[in-house]
């Protein structure tokens, strides 16, 4: 069980988009996220008729660490450390760490 899954709003807490807010669209078996509209490089691409791309500058988000990202607790408002719980239906559920409430629903 990841402390951060796919559809998770995060908060990055390091780097040039440090504060920033996303949703996680991908998570990477080597513990890196995409997370949309945060670390946006630009990727030089060349044209291939063939396949029907255009050639030019594509703007993507690249991955980032899992370490450098919080999830977002909406009670604080702030970004939030993940602890595990088991419920009394035998249920292991992901709670915030400052408030114990339960993430997952």
């Amino acid at each position: 069980m990841h402390r951060i899954r796919k559809g998770d709003r995060v908060i990055v807490t390091t780097g040039r988009d440090k504060g920033r807010q996303g949703t996680v669209i991908r998570v990477n078996d080597d513990d890196t996220l995409v997370i949309e509209n945060v670390n946006m490089v630009k990727k030089h691409t060349k044209p291939n008729p063939q396949a029907g791309v255009a050639g030019g500058i594509v703007q993507k988000e690249a991955a980032i660490n899992a370490s450098n990202v919080m999830l977002f607790n909406p009670a604080t408002k702030k970004g939030d450390r993940i602890g595990y719980k088991k419920l009394d239906d035998g249920r292991k559920v992901r709670v915030f760490r400052s408030n114990g409430e339960v993430v997952d629903a």
